[in-house]
């Protein structure tokens, strides 16, 4: 085997992006099959989490995403740390926060750029709730410049509300700073957490409605900076989510890199449907 390809463990895994020489860039980009780009928040989630509770997630997650052998070749990718802040943990000690449509702007370049160094299937692994929208957006206007397969996955969807039920039981887990993401920081960097240090919040109950909704409020009753019971939280249940949520990361990326790659973007208009 050749130089560049000796630096991936046997059957696939991952390769720091930070550490690969420039003068090898190219034929690591060549030889990967992803590149996978985290990205978390530094944000209040409590007494009993870290500030980086977005990040540890983030980027645990991404490397889960070619954990197991055979599998894909990644390319991983420093993580991005600032993010767009709700109004509801702006307030708390420890969060930064920066602007939407920074972060937009910071993201697009960011994701152009890694796209640009001869990786057009990128993997982002988010941490933070808020980045959702705002890498979309910076995604769907790379894509509308380069050549490229960009996927979003959020951890916290990996596992379903009925299994963090089977995991907790009845009670909620699934706030912000809540049994679920307590136990999701538990399962990769346990000394990181102090359950002892926050009692039970429970959230505030959801609209009686079935339809689906998005409701934005300033600070929502009861509310310290995070919601939920974390004494249900354990490392037991981290290993669960961790373990659950690795799994159908890789199957969906397994899918994803067996597909057929995009077309290049273009600016034809739409077709008329007649005839020339």
């Amino acid at each position: 085997m050749d130089g560049v390809t000796d630096r991936w463990p046997a059957g696939g895994g991952l390769l720091p992006a930070a550490r690969i020489p420039g003068g090898e860039l190219g034929a690591v980009a060549a030889s990967a099959d992803f590149a996978v780009l985290p990205v978390g928040a530094v944000e209040w989630h409590g007494p009993h989490l870290p500030l980086g509770t977005d990040l540890i997630l983030a980027e645990g997650f991404a490397a889960e995403s070619a954990a197991e052998a055979p599998g894909p070749r990644g390319v991983l990718f420093p993580a991005v740390a600032y993010a767009a802040c709700p109004g509801q943990t702006r307030p708390w000690p420890g969060t930064v926060a920066i602007r939407p449509e920074i972060a937009v702007g910071y993201l697009a370049d960011v994701i152009e750029g890694i796209v640009a160094a001869g990786f057009p299937r990128l993997l982002v692994v988010n941490g933070h709730d808020a980045n959702m929208s705002t890498v979309r957006a910076a995604m769907e206007w790379v894509s509308g410049r380069r050549t490229a397969s960009l996927l979003l996955v959020n951890w916290f969807q990996l596992v379903t509300p009925a299994e963090t039920t089977e995991i907790y039981g009845a009670l909620p887990a699934r706030g912000h700073g809540g049994a679920y993401e307590t136990s999701g920081v538990l399962g990769f960097d346990p000394d990181a957490v102090r359950l002892d240090a926050a009692t039970d919040l429970p959230p505030r109950p959801k609209l009686p409605v079935s339809h689906p909704y998005v409701l934005v409020e300033s600070r929502p009753e009861p509310w310290q900076g995070w919601s939920g019971h974390v004494s249900l939280a354990s490392e037991e249940a981290g290993r669960q989510v961790r373990a659950l949520a690795g799994q159908r990361l890789r199957e969906i990326v397994a899918g994803w890199v067996a597909a057929e790659p995009p077309e290049p973007p273009t600016a034809d208009p739409l077709p008329t449907g007649r005839e020339s």
